[in-house]
């Protein structure tokens, strides 16, 4: 039998919650929705989804059937192995800053906050459970601030989110890119080549470091260490004089060239600039500076897709059932973060203050140096 709503001192009851996901999609979130439901639902309260970030608020004519999806049992059975998320999420569309129209015809970004508050109200929405990364709990932070009840469960495939040791998605995209490291292992030798990697992070570096030494490549680019990258072709040329005819470069998207730029392929309104390209420039140049054949192959939205890891399941599960138990005890304006053992609580304003680069002196960095890699510095 469903436990009776609880009632905060200072709230009326919570009969009704919304799920938002937001950013880009990472193994796990379909996890957290089920956890969230199901623990909702034990609470007593009603449950929907908002389709595609906020765009089920501020666009609801977009969708046939409405913008809000009722979640239930039946409709979370079975999604917990799932990659990607049952209600969409979007990069765009930052209510923060919304891209708007202006009467002139031009575009301009626009603070509809206030617009998305109104819309909870409207859809008698009680309480949110916003599942994101680094912008969409900076939305859910500015939402805490006007009053909206919300709870943040982080969720990046990046690491990048301060107060949590880690996320969810990110054990998987880098089981996933180890494991193509160690595929191309085999060809990189069978044809003498060197193989350039990029994978996915921002402007954080985990990604890259953390699959580049499990999978044993020989230079890890990542942007916290502004690269020259004749330090690299050293290396290259160092193999290659001791009888290792192939290499493996990992390159965060992110990575830039000391006294250079990152390599940013988009910049739209009410997006973040999309990265990419520096893998190929990484891949060229050393093709040129080495005289070796030289390949590039881009992993990106392959770490986002596909079946999380236990560990990223267990992790989304136990997030999302924090997430209502946070709800319940009348917290909010708050994220759910890792402490092992435990699942804490910590300020949104706290959890989105900073981002999480790689520290230089971590132990991973002096891991990767202590094997030989080089790290373009």
């Amino acid at each position: 039998m469903a436990k009776a709503a609880r009632t905060s001192s200072r709230r009326k009851p919570i009969r009704r919650i919304a799920i938002n996901t937001g950013g880009g999609d990472a193994p796990g979130l379909n996890a957290v929705i089920r956890a969230v439901v199901l623990s909702a639902l034990n609470e007593g309260w009603e449950v929907v989804g908002i389709r595609d970030g906020y765009n089920g608020i501020f666009r609801p004519e977009d969708y046939p059937d409405g913008g809000l999806v009722p979640l239930n049992r039946s409709r979370v059975r079975g999604i917990t192995h799932l990659g990607g998320t049952i209600i969409g999420t979007t990069n765009r569309g930052n209510p923060l800053k919304y891209p708007t129209k202006m009467p002139d015809g031009s575009m301009k970004e626009v603070d509809r906050t206030d617009d998305l508050v109104r819309g909870l109200q409207d859809q008698q929405i009680d309480a949110v459970v916003a599942i994101g990364g680094d912008g969409s709990l900076t939305i859910a932070n500015a939402l805490a601030m006007k009053g909206v009840r919300i709870v943040g469960v982080p969720k990046t495939i990046d690491n990048d989110l301060s107060k949590t040791v880690v996320t969810f998605g990110f054990d998987t995209a880098v089981s996933f890119a180890t494991e193509c490291l160690d595929r191309l292992h085999s060809t990189a030798e069978a044809h003498r080549r060197v193989m350039v990697v990029e994978v996915m992070g921002r402007y954080a570096g985990w990604i890259a470091l953390n699959s580049g030494v499990a999978g044993t490549a020989d230079a890890i680019l990542i942007p916290e260490i502004p690269f020259d990258l004749r330090k690299v072709a050293t290396k290259v040329l160092r193999r290659a004089g001791a009888g290792r005819n192939f290499a493996i470069v990992v390159v965060a998207e992110g990575a830039k060239p000391k006294g250079g730029r990152r390599s940013v392929l988009e910049k739209q309104l009410g997006a973040a600039e999309r990265l990419g390209g520096m893998g190929e420039k990484v891949a060229l140049a050393l093709g040129q500076m080495t005289g070796k054949e030289t390949r590039h192959v881009v992993l990106g939205h392959l770490l986002r897709g596909g079946t999380p890891t236990a560990f990223d399941r267990l992790l989304s599960l136990r997030f999302g059932a924090a997430a209502v138990r946070a709800l319940a005890s009348g917290r909010r304006g708050v994220m759910v973060a890792l402490d092992p053992p435990t699942v804490r609580y910590v300020p949104l304003a706290q959890a989105t203050k900073r981002m999480k680069v790689v520290p230089l002196d971590c132990d991973t960095v002096e891991t990767a140096r202590e094997l030989g890699v080089c790290l373009g510095d």
